[in-house]
């Protein structure tokens, strides 16, 4: 590539951010409509899949996909309350005084302004502090920075002394991010403080339109959506060697672009545009109190993080230390490290469980006010997914919200929608291979593909397919699907790793575009790709010829499921195969076409 890879996002930092309108009264009527529609019609099919049409020559496989299809179903249901209604906070001015604040004393509001870095370069740490720098800070208010530097790289010191700011750093990693946030607040004095990672760069409007949530004594936190400026648009396909030059390339060009419908390729190429996990699930778990802190881009009240971080103490404190063990108060609180942010791979999820627990309010500011940095290589998206992963499974065996007391039924279902999904891990790969089984013995999961099957499956899948159309605004849900397919090797290392009593890691997202191609991640793809051939090639050659069990009906049916598995598998096959364009020439040119608001164009759910 011509440009440095270590700085290649600055020939995106002249993207314009999207806004996201609030849904209107008419859409939420017809999605609550369709979702109405579409539970009757899945509680409808899954009466009749258990009690009409399981197949007593395959009665094994029969009940695992209908159990299959039935924890979908519920995991449907989840959704749908999760997302049922948008109820934003009303937004208030920044408060004047510290009482507006629910704050004692006179003075200003303090705000320190935390720049969290483990192995970034200055390269990608100085955007963030020049904007940090440019921040309108309300005139009751006032504000510091500091750099967490907990990988001690070159030149960070110099760095922060040349734009005046603040520089901590210490002699371990204890604790990762979450240690390195607790060293620095337990030597600052904010009464907000602002979590930044080291490619946050945040927006001069962020103080403005945050600190004003806190007028409510009880909110503990305010998240923004995270945008990722620098996400890869469109590569036509006559760009590179895909296609021909001159007239042979225009007309490939074409009939690709009329085949894909799609003008190009390479657009997000590692799922990362997080618009549906932000716009829709956050937004809409406001309503009840319940979105969680996603870390970056957030602001919190100190003395929530700190009372929360005291009460974890002392109930651990009588854990360890049972009465009648000869140790004193004092000695007992110094054997436990405090916590403001729990020491986990996901402090954020899990500080804010504890939080909500306790009765602290979550705000979702639902505009965007900082950019962010997105994976650009395959190990990036893997690491990143297996963290996602390994944190959401030891949370979910180890400290669940689910059970327990402190915590709203709503929030509690908020948040069992969130492990749900994880868990799909379960029953995905039934639902990914039963037509691999079906066209490799000729048995099927259902009695016969009868009219009646088809009567009672397709309503169900289109009228689903609107409901989540309308839901989501529009944006593209099948990114989603996809990820949820390419993403499943992870998850089960991850489930895996966390059963074994494996505490997950803490790896740092590198912020460098890959260099070479790595088909290794998609070994398991392209295994299941293969299989999926062979299955179809058998099930075919065994229809033609006419081998008892075997049928059109059969064939036709769990091919069109085999081609929709196998294109989601191939999403993870595309991002190893993706390598950086050149990105002096090719993007600077399509810039202009991501300064349009997202509400109505392409988006895809984290």
């Amino acid at each position: 590539m011509n440009l440095n890879s270590k700085t290649y996002f600055l020939n995106f930092r002249d993207r314009h951010p999207p806004t996201f309108s609030a849904m209107s009264a008419g859409r939420t009527a017809v999605w609550h409509t369709l979702a109405g529609v579409t539970i009757g019609l899945g509680l409808w099919y899954l009466h009749w899949r258990w009690t009409a049409s399981l197949n007593a020559d395959a009665l094994t496989f029969s009940i695992a996909v209908a159990s299959a299809e039935t924890a979908a179903f519920l995991g449907t249901l989840l959704f749908f309350f999760d997302i049922w209604r948008e109820q934003d906070t009303p937004q208030s001015p920044p408060p004047e005084r510290r009482a507006d604040a629910g704050l004692d004393g006179e003075g200003s509001i303090n705000v320190d302004l935390f720049i969290t870095t483990f192995d970034e370069g200055v390269e990608v740490v100085e955007p963030t502090i020049k904007d940090a720098l440019d921040l309108a800070v309300p005139s009751a208010a006032s504000l510091s920075i500091f750099v967490l530097d907990d990988g001690h790289q070159p030149g960070m010191p110099d760095l922060a002394k040349r734009y005046d700011v603040e520089y901590l750093a210490r002699s371990t990693n204890r604790g990762f991010k979450a240690g390195n946030l607790r060293n620095a607040i337990m030597q600052t004095r904010g009464d907000f403080v602002v979590i930044c990672d080291a490619d946050t760069s945040l927006f001069p409007s962020f103080l403005e339109n945050t600190l004003g949530y806190f007028r409510d004594p009880k909110v503990a936190w305010v998240q923004t959506p995270h945008w990722f400026y620098d996400i890869p648009d469109v590569q036509p396909w006559s760009s590179g060697s895909l296609v021909p030059n001159g007239w042979l390339g225009a007309l490939s060009s074409r009939i690709l672009s009329l085949f894909a419908g799609k003008r190009g390729y390479g657009a997000d190429p590692f799922l990362s545009d997080p618009t549906v996990f932000f716009d829709v699930i956050q937004r809409r778990r406001n309503r009840n109190s319940a979105s969680f802190c996603c870390g970056a881009g957030s602001i919190h009240r100190r003395e929530a993080v700190l009372a929360n971080a005291l009460g974890r103490q002392a109930k651990h404190v009588r854990q360890v230390f049972p009465k009648g063990t000869g140790q004193s108060g004092r000695h007992q609180l110094r054997a436990c490290e405090l916590q403001p942010f729990a020491y986990h791979v996901s402090e954020d999820i899990l500080t804010s469980i504890h939080l909500h627990r306790e009765g602290w309010k979550s705000v979702y500011h639902p505009q965007v006010e900082a950019r962010m940095l997105s994976p650009w290589s395959i190990k990036a998206w893997a690491m990143q997914r297996l963290k996602y992963a390994g944190g959401t499974y030891d949370i979910m065996i180890n400290d669940n919200p689910i059970f327990g007391r402190g915590m709203s039924i709503w929030a509690r279902l908020h948040y069992a929608a969130t492990f749900w999904s994880y868990l799909s891990v379960l029953w995905l790969p039934i639902l990914l291979f039963a037509p691999v089984l079906s066209l490799l013995t000729g048995l099927a999961p259902v009695e016969a593909y009868s009219a009646e099957f088809f009567w009672h499956l397709l309503p169900l899948l289109l009228v689903n397919e609107l409901a989540l159309h309308i839901s989501c605004k529009g944006y593209d849900t099948h990114g989603g699907r996809a990820l949820a397919a390419s993403a499943l090797p992870i998850q089960l290392r991850a489930i895996y790793q966390v059963l074994r009593g494996e505490k997950p890691t803490f790896p740092a997202t590198p912020k460098v575009p890959g260099k070479r191609r790595e088909l290794r991640y998609a070994k398991p793809a392209l295994v299941s790709l293969s299989i999926m051939a062979a299955a179809a090639t058998w099930g075919s050659y065994a229809t033609w010829t006419g081998i008892p069990g075997y049928s059109l009906s059969l064939l036709v049916v769990n091919l069109f499921w085999l081609a929709w598995n196998s294109l989601a598998l191939m999403r993870v096959v595309q991002m190893s195969l993706w390598s950086p364009p050149n990105l002096a020439g090719s993007y600077s040119t399509l810039i202009p076409s991501t300064t349009k608001s997202i509400g109505g164009v392409r988006a895809e759910p984290s």
